[in-house]
């Protein structure tokens, strides 16, 4: 569950002012007071989860450029949804940004569930995510 104040966005960017740039995750939890500045984006830093799905063709951005830059930018989780990984489909949580870092990940395998922390304090069930 969410606070009823925040909202959760598809195509909403996600503006990432130290690195010049401006995301489009697949979904982001954000307050909707956030969204009060003129334009379809927020500052990252406003941002309690971007959640990344990756495909073929950005999996290595999704991967490393991202988290960096979300990191960087201060969002609270990034939920990487990642079914292309060389090791078999995962999903990883990245918290605790700390500079252009994650001090904390946990990835678990499709079909294995997921804790999101506090404020959300759920756990998502991997079991019907699709692979490829």
């Amino acid at each position: 569950m969410i606070p009823e104040e925040w909202g959760i966005f598809q195509t909403l960017g996600v503006a990432i002012p130290l690195r010049k740039g401006l995301y489009i995750p697949d979904l982001v939890v954000a307050p909707e007071a956030a969204l009060a500045t003129p334009g379809n984006f927020i500052s990252a830093s406003e941002a309690h989860l971007v959640v990344e799905i990756t495909s073929p063709g950005n999996a290595g951005q999704d991967r490393i450029s991202k988290p960096a830059a979300y990191a960087c930018a201060g969002v609270r989780l990034y939920l990487l949804i990642d079914s292309w990984a060389p090791g078999g489909p995962t999903v990883t949580l990245f918290s605790e940004p700390e500079g252009d870092v994650y001090r904390s990940h946990h990835a678990v395998k499709f079909g294995d569930p997921i804790e999101l922390p506090a404020p959300f304090a759920i756990t998502l069930d991997t079991g019907s995510f699709p692979v490829g």
